[in-house]
């Protein structure tokens, strides 16, 4: 494995993978650049070096091979504008556009691919598309963590074809970094706090951080699940009857492992799933018929933000409650807020997840935070414990 920072990459040609699926509005204009934004370093870095660029990249889902608002030609003078040099662009992934324009290229051009998802060998993981794919370039980069959970032929299977010249971009490197900053190399205490929609979701997660972390708090949907288990009254809020043993077991490995779990002892609850419902604060086990729990309450916030603030590593992933709703939204805020007030006094905080990171761009909070994760899925899995197919390609020891 090779070092971006180290590498010669005079005349090389370097063949990317970038995650560049960026949602765009129905004028095809990028409505959130997050991504483009975080693979910019890498790009220059080789530009600089002396190397031409091939980038590739899916977007969206298409299914039944090219569709017009799935095409990357739509973020081209976004990109080009980033990059400060206009960026060439083949119509086909593949083929001999594609290989005629990369044969071409000069040192600090950059030729962006069309689509990899518009074939379906794609994620197929297909040997001879990657070939195909490889054969552009003297050297292969990953540098799209939001795509490393998938063994495609992009992301994994074009790594044997550059027995040598392989590497990690900063992206990557960035994410692996933060991750093991936080499981392997983490400060005491270290503190998870795990929000979302349902246990099922977490539960591997859980099980996995137990012998990593000092603290371990449940806030979101998923929270009822716990609170069930632990004999309470939820009235209809969310829950996962079939993982209430799990639940249970959790807990108790937990407490044999000396491993602190907080469980919300108040929530703010309402009549339907509603901004507008009628709404009042209960104790989390105490939630009438009729009534649904959907966001953590004022005891809540005030102890979760007193372990957040007293902890020097702090991992978090998924909301506190229905934070799209400004009336359940005051949960995920807070905890939002005590994260940045943890890391002005010397905290690591780390952010994944695709609604942790949305919660803390809408509250202006990302650059508060020591790091936020790019890779929702990719993300979750490395945190249970998983082999990433994309890290594992460049460092078969991972």
């Amino acid at each position: 494995m090779k070092n971006i920072d180290t590498y010669n990459f005079t005349d090389k040609k370097v063949i990317v993978r970038v995650d560049f699926n960026v949602p765009l509005n129905d004028k095809f204009e990028i409505t959130d650049d997050t991504r483009i934004r975080a693979a910019i370093p890498t790009i220059q870095k080789i530009r600089e070096g002396g190397g031409a660029v091939i980038l590739m990249s899916h977007l969206g889902r298409p299914k039944n091979g090219p569709e017009e608002k799935f095409s990357l030609k739509h973020i081209i003078t976004d990109l080009s504008e980033k990059l400060g040099t206009d960026v060439q662009f083949a119509n086909n992934c593949i083929g001999a556009e594609a290989v005629a324009k990369a044969s071409k290229l000069k040192a600090g051009e950059v030729l962006l691919l069309e689509n990899l998802r518009f074939y379906k060998e794609e994620t197929k993981g297909d040997k001879a598309f990657a070939e195909k794919l490889a054969a552009l370039a003297d050297v292969y980069m990953n540098d799209a963590f939001g795509t490393a959970h998938r063994a495609h032929a992009s992301t994994a299977i074009i790594a044997q074809f550059f027995p040598t010249e392989k590497m990690f971009g900063y992206v990557m490197n960035n994410e692996l970094a933060s991750i093991n900053k936080v499981l392997k190399e983490g400060e005491k205490p270290v503190t998870a706090v795990l929000g979302g929609a349902k246990v099922s979701g977490k539960i591997e997660i859980i099980n996995s951080l137990l012998s990593k972390v000092d603290n371990i708090v449940i806030g979101g949907g998923m929270m009822f699940t716990f609170i069930k288990a632990l004999g309470g009254q939820i009235g209809n809020s969310l829950v996962e009857n079939d993982l209430i043993e799990t639940a249970k077991a959790a807990m108790q490995k937990a407490d044999e492992m000396n491993v602190t779990f907080y469980i919300p002892t108040d929530a703010v609850i309402a009549d339907k799933f509603d901004n507008n419902a009628n709404i009042k604060t209960c104790q989390a086990g105490e939630i009438p018929d009729g009534w649904m729990g959907l966001d953590i309450g004022p005891e809540t916030i005030r102890t979760f933000s007193d372990v957040i603030e007293n902890s020097a590593t702090i991992l978090w992933n998924g909301p506190m409650g229905v934070f799209e709703m400004d009336n359940f939204s005051k949960g995920t805020i807070e905890i939002a807020q005590a994260i940045a007030r943890s890391t002005s006094k010397g905290a690591y905080s780390l952010v994944g997840g695709g609604d942790s990171v949305a919660a803390v761009n809408k509250y202006n909070l990302a650059n508060e935070v020591s790091y936020v994760s790019t890779g929702g899925g990719a993300m979750l899995e490395f945190l249970e414990g998983k082999t990433l197919p994309g890290v594992a390609a460049i460092t078969p020891s991972a």
